[in-house]
């Protein structure tokens, strides 16, 4: 028998091919001569393998290779012993403890720990502790430029065994395998991670933790808004992971909330130390229009645009800039919701404690005009001194009109100070009194009687306001426009700007009214019809019109007559129909009224009267001269009345 002695050799399962681990390799005695009895093959094995003569055929799967753990586990060493030396239990308990304890099983997806053994110029030799040893691409620690050997990393399976039998390991996909277990642990148990920030994107940045892209929204940077977001590009800074979508694989991390947690507390202790008064210096940290954030170091404070400046302002940015630092003043604050107002403009002197005493009523003054409304301007004397201009104020025409007829915005004017309330700060202005006032001497320019030319300005329900200059307006009263027409409104009569003679009817100087007419520049054309449509004047027209209770008729362009439908009656008692002629007699004439009432009927109607006196007084003639009897002279009177209702 040969000598007996121990190496170590690589046990190599030759279906699984699961480990590698190292076994005492069996001590055989050399065979007398050759002979096709199984003998153990010194080679790489999970257990002594029994040597067979290879076949010229692939020879079937056998029991050992189909279940190589069963095998060894009812392997029965005495069914072996031709040709070998027996092994003792003991020595088979060892080796299954060794096989045991340096077995590892090579799942799919599964991460374990490498050894790294050699670097090549393209590859790491990665040892599992397997029948092999895995190779990674160097290209998977570009992140670790100081690789070495003896390092320790993770890696996953990624094929057991190549083409070529190789164990093919993958460094990058372990690393994202245990990156996503650190993001969504960090994520549960809320703890703070380093990442690299990587590069910009629209609306924050991509930063690198873990190996994974998150996302850093540009409002979870910082607590205050950040303008310049390339300084943060290529820096490693702490964050909190804040949300995770597991079906899109995407992260959002911040690192805001990580210091407002600080700012917090820090904000209750600045806030429990302030007081009303205070002064305190801050920076311009935001602007709005309607004011400006200031951080007075952890805690964050508005100034009102109204308490910007003691003048008006149209935006924040006129006074201030951002960054900038200055000294504000605490004006309230609430401590519950951490809000603290402050002001500006009430660190210097309020103007108006500030003006002059010589500045008096009646004083002329020049300023800017800063506001305009409906009812008046505002104009600014000195800064933070403004006084009103009411629109009645600007002109001397009773006429109001709006503000903007007469100043703009920016507008330097010279105005006179009417009144000055100091302790209220009140100062009302007027520029029409820059120039003499109309009605000075409006008892010679416009006498009662006068004629004048005037613009229409504006209309009422009961007349129309005429201008005869700037300043100086009459009131046309609508009875007073046409002596004829019957205008329910002026503007039936006139358009607001036409040019309208007038007569000055009254004036009242105390009360600044006139009144005009403008029908008394003409004669009055009802003193020549009063005698030409005189009672009983018989006129020939056509029905121009059929109305309610009866019609009219146009005897000229001033005069339409009113016909009761009782006197529209014809002598053949039929009525009168629009546009038959006739003639009309005049039964009604009020000039003061302008109202002509005729009738048709009566023309007739006078003429049978006439008639029946006339044959009343031949019959009393006959009468008396034949001395007829009474029923003569009822016979008489009967025959003419028969006569008459025979014409009906």
């Amino acid at each position: 028998m040969a000598e007996k002695k121990e190496t170590k050799a690589k046990a190599t399962n030759p279906v699984t091919k699961k480990a590698e681990v190292e076994t005492p390799e069996v001590k055989v005695a050399e065979p007398k001569a050759k002979t096709a009895k199984p003998r153990i093959k010194k080679s790489v094995s999970e257990a002594p393998e029994v040597a067979v003569a290879e076949p010229k055929e692939k020879a079937p799967i056998s029991e050992a290779q189909a279940n190589p753990e069963k095998f060894l586990k009812d392997f029965n060493w005495h069914n072996y012993q031709e040709g070998i030396d027996p092994v003792e239990d003991k020595q088979l308990e060892e080796f299954e403890k060794l096989v045991a304890a340096n077995f590892v099983d090579t799942l799919d997806d599964e991460v374990v720990e490498g050894t790294v053994i050699h670097i090549t110029d393209r590859d790491a030799i990665i040892d599992i502790n397997a029948k092999s040893e895995g190779v990674i691409s160097l290209n998977e620690f570009r992140y670790n430029p100081d690789l070495k050997v003896g390092d320790k990393v993770e890696v996953l399976i990624d094929v057991r065994e190549d083409a070529t039998g190789q164990l093919v390991l993958s460094h990058r996909k372990a690393r994202v395998i245990k990156a996503w277990d650190r993001v969504n642990n960090a994520h549960d148990t809320g703890e703070i991670v380093n990442g690299f920030v990587k590069c910009r994107t629209k609306g924050g940045m991509i930063v690198d933790v873990f190996g994974i892209e998150a996302f850093l929204p540009g409002s979870q940077i910082d607590v205050k808004p950040i303008r310049d977001y390339d300084q943060y590009v290529n820096k490693t800074m702490e964050f909190k992971v804040v949300k995770i979508n597991h079906e899109f694989k995407n992260v959002v991390v911040s690192h805001k909330a990580l210091i407002e947690a600080d700012i917090e507390e820090q904000k209750k202790e600045i806030i429990s130390q302030l007081e009303k008064g205070q002064v305190l210096e801050g920076v311009v940290k935001n602007i709005t229009s309607y004011g400006v954030f200031i951080d007075l170091g952890g805690v964050d404070g508005l100034i009102h645009i109204t308490d910007l400046s003691w003048s008006r302002i149209n935006h924040p940015n006129e006074v201030v800039e951002l960054d900038q630092s200055l000294n504000v003043v605490i004006l309230d604050f609430d401590e519950d919701k951490s809000r603290i107002q402050l002001g500006l403009k009430q660190l210097s002197k309020h103007p108006w404690e500030a003006l002059g005493e010589s500045v008096k009523i009646g004083d002329k003054v020049k300023g800017r005009v800063v506001v305009i409304a409906d009812y008046g301007a505002f104009i600014e004397v000195e800064e933070g001194v403004e006084g009103l201009i009411h629109v009645s104020e600007m002109s001397w025409s009773t006429h109001l009109r709006s503000a903007q007829d007469f100043v703009s915005v920016g507008d330097e004017i010279e105005a006179v100070i009417l009144t000055l309330d100091r302790e209220d700060r009140k100062m009302s202005l007027g520029i029409k009194q820059l120039t003499p006032d109309p009605w000075t001497d409006i008892t010679s320019k416009y006498p009662v009687g006068s004629k004048h030319k005037g613009i229409v300005r504006n209309f009422t329900n009961f007349g129309v306001f005429l201008e005869l200059e700037e300043g100086i307006d009459g009131l046309i009263y609508i009875s007073d426009l046409s002596w004829t027409k019957k205008i329910k409104h002026p503007s039936e009569f006139c358009a607001v700007g036409d040019k309208l003679e007038v007569v000055v009817l009254e004036l009242d100087v105390e009360g600044r009214k006139l009144s005009l007419g403008h029908k008394q520049t003409t004669e009055n054309p009802w003193d020549k019809y009063e005698k030409e449509f005189a009672l009983d004047t018989i006129h020939n027209a056509a029905i121009f019109e059929i109305v309610d209770k009866g019609a009219t008729v146009k005897f000229n362009d001033d005069i339409v007559a009113f016909i009761p439908s009782r006197y529209l009656e014809k002598e053949d008692g039929k009525k009168l129909k629009k546009g038959e002629a006739a003639d009309f007699k005049i039964i009604e004439f009020n000039k003061e009224f302008k109202r002509v009432v005729a009738s048709h009927t009566s023309i007739f109607k006078e003429q049978e009267k006439r008639n029946v006196k006339t044959a009343t007084k031949k019959a009393k003639a006959a009468a008396a001269e034949a001395k007829p009897t009474l029923g003569d002279a009822n016979d008489a009177l009967q025959a003419l009345k028969d006569k008459m209702d025979g014409k009906k």
